[in-house]
């Protein structure tokens, strides 16, 4: 049986210029958008031009997978790939819902196949393989499509001789694809590997969450490993860490400044800095 098989494309709502850009507020519509962060409340095309970032605080709310591409990527650069493939139900999984028609209504809801975008871009006219998971799907988790899509970006990396990218939000493994899911951290992780031999740099973003299986394989192997600010990063939550040691944990454990100060991440990148930050990399390594 497959693991996934290829569709259609669904169409996403685009502007004029074939970007993904938030349309205006409807009738009825909210046009304030409250800070998690701070609790002030902000015009929503204040919240949306400063890349979802508050204006007045500077918290990282989480941004949309096409926004984030159009954040760092050259205008009408990215050519989308992949787009054809989406998960099947190999073990028949149901919680309160059955898997299949759990996928049904989120690709309805977020007019996504999976969690995970993948293709070709530019940034300040350098080509990339690229690819950024899309926490609206499913809380990102990674099941076997993911995976697939993913070693892509490195196998396409490593046949074009091209830097790759890949930003990170996710809750790890997806659980209604069982063992099939976690097969994925070492087919991403061999893919990774075959791209070592043609010397280019990978640079993996992790923003918040990044957790399980993915933190667990490719996302902290990159030659450069940066991070957006206060994300939650690491294998298992901070709560179950506590509830298993019985102990307390130190304040801001598992955040990304908390890994920075602690070696284990290269640098904290606000995310209206992100495209200058991955500019300067790609002219130093690439």
């Amino acid at each position: 049986m497959a693991w996934f098989s290829k569709t259609k494309k669904l169409k996403a709502s685009q502007s004029a210029n074939g970007k993904s850009s938030p349309q205006p507020a409807a009738k009825g519509e909210a046009l304030w958008q409250k800070c998690d962060g701070c609790g002030e409340v902000a015009y929503v095309q204040d919240w949306e031009r400063h890349w979802n970032v508050c204006p007045l605080c500077g918290h990282h709310d989480r941004l949309p997978v096409r926004r984030r591409l159009e954040l760092v990527l050259d205008p009408d650069s990215f050519e989308e790939l992949d787009a054809e493939l989406v998960p099947q139900d190999p073990l028949g999984f149901v919680d309160a819902k059955k898997y299949k028609d759990r996928l049904k209504s989120t690709a309805k809801n977020t007019g996504m196949k999976d969690a995970f975008i993948s293709g070709g871009g530019r940034i300040d006219g350098r080509p990339v393989s690229i690819g950024s998971f899309a926490f609206e799907f499913m809380g990102g988790s990674m099941g076997s499509v993911v995976g697939e899509k993913v070693a892509r970006v490195f196998d396409r990396a490593y046949e074009r001789r091209l830097p790759a990218i890949v930003f990170s939000s996710t809750g790890g493994a997806r659980m209604q694809e069982g063992i099939f899911s976690l097969m994925q951290m070492a087919k991403t992780s061999a893919a990774l590997n075959r791209f070592r031999s043609v010397k280019k740099p990978y640079v993996s973003v992790m923003l918040h969450p990044t957790t399980g299986g993915v933190a667990a394989s490719f996302a902290w192997l990159g030659d450069v490993v940066i991070a957006e600010p206060k994300a939650l990063i690491g294998f298992a939550g901070p709560r179950v860490i506590e509830q298993t040691l019985r102990e307390k944990l130190p304040p801001g454990f598992q955040r990304s400044e908390f890994l920075l100060e602690h070696g284990m991440i290269d640098a904290i990148v606000k995310r209206p800095e992100m495209r200058q930050r991955l500019s300067q990399l790609l002219t130093l390594l690439a």
